[in-house]
């Protein structure tokens, strides 16, 4: 056996939640994923989902991916830069820079790759690279290949953001990175007073959209739009996995910017090109969203009575401003725990524990569809009461 067999055959920490009945990852879904979703055999309530839109089984989308595969084949067999783009991928391109309101955009396999190429790709070692301390795993990643210097700022701190900034070269490039929604505990970027320190510092800004598309702004075009701050914005990113019920991501910003990133972003031109029917099913659920405005004003609808009931019932849910609800349980054994007693009871959730999170935040994350119903939410809500109240999370 070699070094590395030899290394990990001692971790056991999966195994040790296994054996105490509370593994919560890898649970297998057998069917398409909606508000209720049939799993080992039971149908469960499904509120560990980011369909925001709710359109993951929506007909039309599965239809386009199919005359996507009719037409184009399975995949491209290659990458954007060489034999991998086509039309349909140019098409939804430009469709989404026009819907997010900048010159043009990429289109990546994944949001996490997206992440992962652009902050390296536009920052030299004479840069510097500043991040929210909640900003995403694959904005982390992404700094962290970059030869830029790399700065933080405590969450959603301007005052120690302003700190940061002050003690850098007036001249310098510097990229502030930031979620727009904080995927885990639902809270949104301070935008205004961000993009105010942009101009005072001579900073640029890029925010990552993935939780805010389909959910914030006009026609869901996200956090930036939604303050009123998308020409301010220098780099908008996004996801197709989440609101627009595909699988891939996209980055927007000027023309020049993104004819930068076309020849140089290695995640881009050395991976391969997104399939023809996950293009065609992020471009149908574009349409979609454009198209039926009150599924947006269904999902505030639902997402207000889910943040009301929780208050009322007394959980600890933060500073959230989305259909992302934290429920804080503050121990990480709990969290395990309350995750797999509201299963057993019919009721999807994620365990969020660190690094996802500081080992004092530990929480179960709880998330909303513009296709759940109040009654469904009611359902979950005297559910997780039950479970909170036995296990001395809240009274």
């Amino acid at each position: 056996m070699g070094q590395l067999q030899e290394r990990y055959k001692k971790y056991r920490v999966p195994q040790e939640f296994m054996e105490k009945g509370v593994y919560p990852y890898f649970r297998e879904i057998t069917g398409k994923q909606g508000t209720e979703v049939v799993m080992g055999g039971q149908k469960v309530l499904m509120f560990g989902s980011n369909a925001y839109t709710g359109l993951t089984g929506d007909q039309r989308i599965i239809d386009a991916a199919k005359k996507a595969l009719d037409q184009y084949g399975s995949g491209c067999a290659g990458s954007r830069f060489l034999n991998g783009t086509l039309d349909l991928h140019v098409k939804l391109e430009k469709e989404l820079a026009e819907y997010i309101g900048k010159d043009d955009c990429i289109s990546c396999s994944t949001g996490f790759s997206v992440n992962q190429g652009v902050i390296p790709a536009l920052l030299s070692k004479d840069d510097y690279v500043i991040c929210d301390d909640r900003d995403h795993a694959s904005i982390v990643d992404g700094r962290r290949l970059a030869f830029a210097k790399q700065l933080h700022y405590k969450h959603n701190d301007m005052a120690d953001l302003e700190r940061v900034l002050k003690g850098l070269p007036y001249e310098a490039v510097k990229l502030i990175v930031v979620d727009g929604v904080f995927s885990m505990e639902g809270d949104l970027a301070k935008l205004p007073e961000i993009v105010e320190l942009k101009y005072k510092y001579n900073c640029s800004v890029m925010v990552d959209e993935a939780h805010g598309i389909g959910v914030f702004g006009k026609q869901g075009r996200g956090v930036c739009d939604h303050f009123g701050l998308t020409k301010d914005v220098d780099l908008i990113m996004g996801t197709f996995s989440k609101s627009l019920a595909s699988i891939g991501g996209f980055i927007a910003s000027d023309a020049d910017t993104i004819n930068y990133l076309r020849h140089t972003c290695r995640t881009y031109i050395f991976s391969a090109s997104n399939t023809p029917a996950a293009t065609a099913a992020a471009l149908e659920a574009l349409h979609i969203i454009q198209q039926e405005p009150e599924r947006i004003e269904k999902l505030w609808k639902v997402t207000n009575y889910a943040l009301k009931r929780f208050r009322e019932e007394g959980f600890e849910i933060g500073e959230t401003e989305s259909p992302i609800i934290p429920l804080y349980v503050r121990d990480a054994d709990k969290t395990f725990l309350v995750t797999a007693l509201a299963y057993k009871s019919g009721v999807f959730i994620n365990p969020v524990i660190p690094p996802a999170c500081a080992p004092q935040d530990t929480l179960v994350r709880y998330a909303l569809m513009a296709t759940h119903t109040e009654e469904q939410v009611e359902r979950s809500v005297i559910a997780l009461k039950k479970i909170f109240v036995e296990q001395g999370i809240i009274k």
